[in-house]
């Protein structure tokens, strides 16, 4: 197989085991942040969340390009 389809896949692989980790950490801290009381200003904590949301959403569009260009070229991915 060409070096860089071997690439792709360790790319993708590496990606997606990033994602889940982040995806199970989103959810953890929405489930804290549920439980306290709310407050009207934004904290250090609460930017720090979007701004993981953010990354969680962009890895997201990234895996999903290179699930695509894995599918163009037939390079099996191993999900």
């Amino acid at each position: 197989m060409d070096e860089w389809k071997e690439r792709l896949k360790a790319e993708y692989a590496e990606l997606k085991g990033r994602l889940e980790k982040l995806h199970r950490w989103n959810v953890k801290q929405d489930v804290a942040q549920r439980l306290q009381p709310r407050t009207v200003e934004k904290t250090e904590d609460d930017l720090n969340r979007i701004l993981l949301l953010d990354q969680e959403e962009a890895m997201e569009r990234y895996l999903r390009i290179l699930e695509t260009r894995a599918e163009i070229y037939g390079i099996e991915l191993g999900q």
